[in-house]
């Protein structure tokens, strides 16, 4: 990845900035959702509170010499990091830090009642039970008939606008028309992904998954239906192996998920078929890497998952954060062009995501100023706008 003094990395120590918010205002109000969602005790309500007190007045501190993960997190910057103001750290390392923290709060990591009791629990499943689910999951019966380009298309589109879930998924891609004065979709690869992905083809397709609940359901269905239609003869989805960022989906949540498709009418149920068997026979399967919730971009990522991706015929990486760690998070200029900034992937990546944080790559300078004009810098962060990128080259030549 360039290292480059115009692009600066992200920290949240500048108030009135979207990561400063982030730190002062959305983790604390994070630890007073978890604190009502469960019945904790006296202990979890005294970690909870000395958390709470760390993150917005105090320093990263270390963690217990008894923690399963403890020299992993060291040689990920935690020796370099502690007794550092949580502002003056990388935002993204301090984000996740802070996440591995609150499980160590709540008692996840046990041993005891509480352990491996998933704090993001209700949140999710109250998602993944909306009304609104099962109206996106009655959409599919509209796809049988069409034709399959048509049906992979609205699939992808499900996939990319399912990643802002208070607006669902959209399996009329409506979401992705441009739109006055600013285009909603400000970045489209679709057509080199597709090339890669062809019908009869035999690749493997690795997905790496970002939320839970509403924003998985879609994820899921285009597995099945790129499976179900030979465009890839296997598939891999990767998870967090334990809970992240609030909705960040876990093997139980795919779980949940796939249960979720199989109980539904119509379509869905049949999708959910598809997956169910897939899994039996070995043509999904479901992964989660420690790296998985490493608060490090992706070019820093250990040498069995390099291999992993290098051995796929495409990578999807889904979402905003796993944007912000494929090409690093920093302040790019916007037109940087996105394959510079993944040069180091080890094989074809493409990027599904709404934008919901400043990281943004790849842009024309039309489009640029099209949104400048439009909305400021709002457009950065406010989740109305996605993009599918697609860097089909793999890594290029070490010099």
């Amino acid at each position: 990845m360039p290292d480059t003094p115009f692009a600066p990395v992200i920290l949240g120590n500048e108030p009135g900035s979207f990561p400063h918010s982030v730190l002062a205002e959305r983790h604390p109000a994070i630890i007073r959702q978890v604190r009502e969602a469960f019945p904790y005790g006296p202990a979890q309500h005294a970690a909870l509170d000395e958390l709470l007190k760390s993150c917005t007045q105090g320093t990263v501190e270390p963690l217990p010499a008894d923690a399963p993960d403890r020299d992993r997190w060291h040689g990920w910057g935690l020796a370099e990091y502690a007794g550092r103001s949580w502002y003056d750290v990388p935002w993204l390392w301090s984000e996740s830090y802070f996440y591995r923290r609150l499980l160590e709060a709540v008692g996840w990591f046990g041993p005891g009642a509480w352990q491996g009791i998933d704090p993001f629990r209700p949140f999710k499943r109250a998602e993944l039970d909306a009304p609104e689910t099962d109206e996106e999951l009655a959409a599919l019966d509209g796809l049988p008939g069409r034709p399959e380009q048509e049906r992979a298309r609205a699939l992808l589109h499900g996939s990319l606008w399912g990643n802002r879930a208070d607006l669902g998924f959209r399996l009329s891609a409506a979401g992705a028309d441009t739109r006055e004065p600013a285009p909603a979709l400000v970045a489209d690869d679709s057509d080199t992904l597709w090339s890669l992905l062809p019908p009869g083809g035999a690749g493997t397709l690795v997905l790496v998954a970002d939320n839970a609940g509403r924003e998985l359901v879609p994820d899921l269905l285009l597995i099945a239906h790129l499976l179900a239609e030979g465009r890839a003869a296997r598939a891999v989805l990767h998870v967090k192996p334990y809970p992240y960022y609030v909705s960040d989906a876990t093997t139980a949540d795919a779980v949940d998920a796939l249960h979720r498709l199989r109980a539904a009418p119509g379509v869905a149920a049949e999708y959910g078929r598809v997956l169910w068997s897939a899994l039996a026979d070995g043509r999904l399967t479901v992964r989660a890497h420690p790296f998985s919730c490493a608060p490090l971009p992706y070019s820093a990522m250990p040498d069995d998952l390099r291999a992993e991706f290098a051995a796929a015929t495409l990578t999807v990486l889904k979402g905003d954060l796993n944007y912000r760690r494929l090409v690093g998070d920093r302040l790019w200029s916007p037109t940087t062009p996105f394959r510079e900034t993944t040069a180091y992937f080890p094989g074809p990546v493409a990027a599904l995501r709404t934008l919901k944080s400043d990281v943004i790559t790849g842009l024309t300078p039309a489009t640029e100023a099209a949104l400048e004009e439009a909305e400021g810098q709002t457009w950065r962060t406010s989740g109305t706008h996605a993009l599918i990128q697609t860097d089909p080259s793999g890594e290029l030549p070490r010099q």
